[in-house]
């Protein structure tokens, strides 16, 4: 799996908030509630990560504002694309909403892509665009074609997992490993609460870390001592460091070089 790509919060990573899960699952029941889905759930249980997921048959229109509320409350949402996920507008709702909280608290979202495409999600075609030549001759739904549109879109172009071939133990396994790595192992770093402009601050560099490219990016923060140059540079760590396999915060690397040597790094 590539990394997944990081979309800058605006307000808070996963980490400053309170999260009351983990994980929240997103899937459609009948393509994979008793097989794929319910086989990567007990899994994710067992290595000990809190997860979301709705048992009820989901029965109406509209989705239910518990399960909003859940998505808020989500370290990261899992979203299981099946060939039947666009059929429903109550899955539709929920990556709509797990792409908000994505760009607003940066939430984590990992992709499943279970015997679908990734392009036929993100451009939506096969069934993906089948579901949607419906949805675009109905009156009551243009008004959330464009935003569901823009979810797959937007989803669709974060690295994920392709599940077409081979045991699905396998891929389980190795799904359940990252996400227990680096949503349980990681650990934000200490910065006072309350502190203002932090935001400000932290919208100016993401303009350079641009964070959405694939890109080897290096910033410098100058400044007189005591300004808070580190603090700043702890924020920024404490929003994207969740969004790759591996992260290393480097702290007062001048003195530890002059006193120490380069072989301490």
């Amino acid at each position: 799996m590539a990394s997944t790509s990081a979309q800058m919060a605006s307000d808070s990573s996963p980490y400053m908030r309170r999260c009351l899960y983990d994980v929240f699952l997103s899937f459609r029941g009948e393509d994979t509630r008793n097989n794929f889905t319910d086989h990567l759930y007990t899994e994710l249980i067992r290595r000990g990560i809190t997860t979301f997921r709705d048992d009820q048959l989901r029965r109406g229109e509209e989705i239910q504002p518990e399960l909003l509320k859940a998505i808020e409350e989500s370290k990261s949402s899992i979203v299981v694309f099946s060939k039947n996920y666009a059929d429903s507008r109550w899955c539709l709702e929920e990556l709509a909403k797990i792409m908000e909280c994505r760009k607003e608290y940066g939430q984590i979202v990992l992709p499943i892509f279970y015997h679908v495409d990734p392009y036929d999600v993100r451009k939506q075609k096969g069934s993906f665009g089948e579901a949607f030549t419906k949805y675009d001759y109905e009156e009551n739904w243009k008004d959330k074609v464009e935003r569901w549109r823009e979810a797959l879109t937007q989803a669709g172009n974060i690295s994920g997992w392709d599940v077409n071939e081979g045991y699905e133990s396998k891929h389980i396994k190795e799904i359940t490993t990252i996400i227990a790595d680096r949503i349980l192992n990681c650990k934000p770093l200490f910065v006072e609460d309350n502190l203002v402009g932090m935001n400000f601050h932290f919208e100016n560099l993401s303009l350079g870390l641009s964070m959405e490219s694939n890109d080897v990016r290096m910033i410098g923060i100058c400044g007189i001592g005591g300004i808070g140059k580190t603090t700043i540079a702890r924020y920024v760590y404490n929003q994207i460091s969740w969004g790759f396999e591996c992260s290393s915060f480097l702290e007062n690397v001048r003195d530890v070089y002059k006193s120490k040597g380069s072989y301490r790094f």
